[in-house]
């Protein structure tokens, strides 16, 4: 039986637990219905590895930033650089970026500085911008806000498991909660709650593998086909059968991510 079409929205495939093996994670990932798949560059020296895996693999298109937590340890991005990189017929997101004080929170200065930085070079190329938040929630609806003030751009809120001010903020300004494994342990009731609250017209799915592999494989490694599990949980979450939730969830993902949705196979 055909599974319903979904798209792992974050993904690393570039990572060491997935090296010589992403011909059959792709593979996997098409059985279980996930056609697509956008693989994140964390650190910009890594792109051209990055980029290589999309140019392989029809399904697989990326993004490209510097990561908050290597903030301090890498070269500032500059707005420039990822204009440049957005040039690529694949590369279709601007991040991940965003805020991480829960490891990194000695280096706030320099997140921020990258922050607003990747938020220019989404509005300039009108790519969606990709945050990571944790432990940051006032700062982050804070200079979200302000920036879309000044002008506006897109975003999604990746691997969402922030509070419920910080997604409130995140959606009056138009931008899009992303659903992880997160979303589907058993003791995340009050993040269920905050999803459930939430248009579902503002929700896409993800893995981030290799990390937040969801039941039944949590504490294993993570993969993009994983990514159905997480989904089935969100259609029970929004009261849907899973192929209207995937259904939904794709439109999401089109809307936002308009190059990979206009893509016509051509480098």
């Amino acid at each position: 039986m055909t599974q319903p079409r979904i798209t792992d929205s974050h993904c690393h495939l570039d990572f060491p637990d997935f090296e010589g093996k992403v011909d059959e994670i792709v593979a996997r990932a098409a059985e279980a219905g996930v056609a697509r798949m956008v693989t994140i560059c964390t650190r910009l020296k890594n792109e051209p590895a990055v980029r290589a895996i999309a140019e392989a693999h029809a399904p697989v298109f990326y993004a490209a930033g510097t990561h908050p937590m290597s903030a301090a340890e890498e070269p500032m991005a500059s707005v420039e650089d990822l204009v440049m990189i957005a040039q690529h017929p694949k590369m279709v997101g601007i991040g991940e970026t965003g805020l991480d004080y829960h490891y990194t929170a000695e280096s706030r200065d320099v997140q921020l500085e990258s922050l607003r930085i990747h938020i220019e070079a989404a509005r300039q190329t009108g790519l969606p911008l990709i945050i990571h938040a944790r432990a940051a929630d006032e700062d982050m609806a804070r200079v979200l806000a302000e920036e879309h003030r000044a002008s506006s751009y897109t975003c999604v809120m990746h691997c969402f498991s922030s509070g419920a001010a910080l997604a409130e903020a995140a959606l009056e300004l138009g931008f899009y909660l992303s659903m992880s494994g997160i979303a589907a342990f058993p003791k995340s009731e009050e993040l269920r709650d905050i999803f459930a609250a939430a248009p579902i017209h503002r929700i896409l799915v993800e893995t981030d593998a290799p990390y937040l592999a969801p039941p039944p494989h949590r504490g294993k490694r993570n993969e993009p086909a994983y990514t159905a599990h997480t989904a089935r949980v969100g259609a029970q979450i929004f009261g849907l059968d899973y192929p209207d939730f995937a259904a939904r969830t794709e439109a999401n993902f089109e809307r936002l991510f308009t190059k990979a949705a206009a893509w016509n196979g051509a480098l």
